[in-house]
This record gives structure tokens, C-alpha cells and sequence, in this order.
């Protein structure tokens, strides 16, 4: 019997327009949550097929993707979304396609991307279930997170110190107090 690959259930939202004809806008949030999910399903495998029995898993931390957001278009045909990837065995900023890509010989290649407010050093990486991404590790091995919610806040730190902070609205001016005698003279003083 010919089963399928457990991933390939999941099918790679397409684009809307044609690539070839210049930067895409950013596409709507079901398909990065889509996009996402499969990255996810993906990295849970190769934990349960590729790393059961290996020393460096930490039992404590499940695999798990923090803020993942649209980045800002940077010339690229196709929008990516950039987040952080939690594993029993690393972190890392991913930059993941909005669509799964061909890896175009890029594979193990290093390139320094954009993150948010700050540039770092990717390398190339690539599977037919997710397509082509770029990540950036941050941890590994993971043995000093003792829980998933450190892990998580230690990811969501990470994005913040990365991600520009929209600037509070300014406030009005402030209205100069009137002296005590002015108050009663009716503001003549």
C-alpha cells in the first residue's frame, strides 16, 4: 500500500498574482497561519523520526513557532514572514516564504537578511514539506530552558529586542497651571 508523507496534507497556499512581476503584498494572515502550522507539523516529525533518542532533546520543551509576522517587503517576489522557532533541541529566527519554494541551490548557503530592525546571518535550508527557508540560530542545545514559558518569553525577548517599537502617540501639551492668585483674579495676575 502507498501511504502518503504525513505533511503533504497540507497544501501551499498559492499567491495571488504572478511572482515574476515584482514584490507581492503581504497576503492574509490565514495563509501565514497555514504557513506556519505546516512548519510546525514538520520539525514535530523530524523530532519524532530523526531525534528520538538523542541526548541533546530536552524533554521539557515541545517544538512550538512564536510571532511569526509579515516582515517588511524587501524586494523579494514573494512576502516572508519571520518569527522564532522553538525545538527540544534549538532556537532559531526563521524567515519562512509565504509559499513553499524550490531552494534554487541555496541550500547551506549564509546570507545576511534584515530582521525587524536588525541584520543577522541566515543560512539557506530547505524540504519539500515546507519549501525553502532561511534561519538564524539562537540556542542550541536547549538543555538550560527549564520549562516551554521560558523558552516562549526568552523567544518573545528576542523578537522584541529585533522589532521596531511603534512610537507612542505624543501627548498634548501641557496646559501651564494658573498661580493660585491668577485662579482667583480670573487669569489677570
Amino acid at each position: 500500500m502507498n501511504q502518503e508523507h504525513p505533511l503533504r496534507r497540507f497544501a501551499a497556499s498559492p499567491l495571488q498574482g504572478d511572482p515574476a512581476s515584482g514584490p507581492a503584498t503581504p497576503v492574509a494572515r490565514h495563509v501565514l497561519d497555514g504557513r506556519v502550522l505546516i512548519l510546525e507539523d514538520f520539525y514535530r516529525l523530524v523530532q519524532a523520526e530523526r531525534m528520538q533518542g538523542i541526548a541533546l532533546l530536552n524533554a521539557a520543551l515541545c517544538v512550538e513557532a512564536v510571532g511569526f509576522e509579515w516582515a517588511a517587503a524587501d524586494g523579494e517576489a514573494v512576502p516572508v514572514a519571520e518569527g522564532v522557532l522553538i525545538t527540544p533541541w534549538f532556537m532559531s529566527l526563521v524567515r519562512l516564504p509565504a509559499q513553499a519554494l524550490p531552494h534554487g541551490g541555496l541550500v547551506g548557503r549564509s546570507f545576511v537578511r534584515d530582521f525587524g530592525s536588525e541584520r543577522f546571518d541566515f543560512l539557506g535550508a530547505h524540504d519539500p514539506a515546507i519549501g525553502y527557508h532561511e534561519t538564524c540560530a539562537l540556542f542550541s542545545p536547549m538543555g538550560g530552558f527549564a520549562t516551554q514559558a521560558l523558552a516562549r518569553e526568552t523567544a518573545r525577548e528576542a523578537l522584541a529586542l529585533t522589532r521596531p517599537v511603534a512610537a507612542a502617540p505624543a501627548a498634548p501639551p501641557a496646559q501651564p497651571v494658573p498661580s493660585r492668585r491668577a485662579f482667583f483674579l480670573g487669569g489677570r495676575a
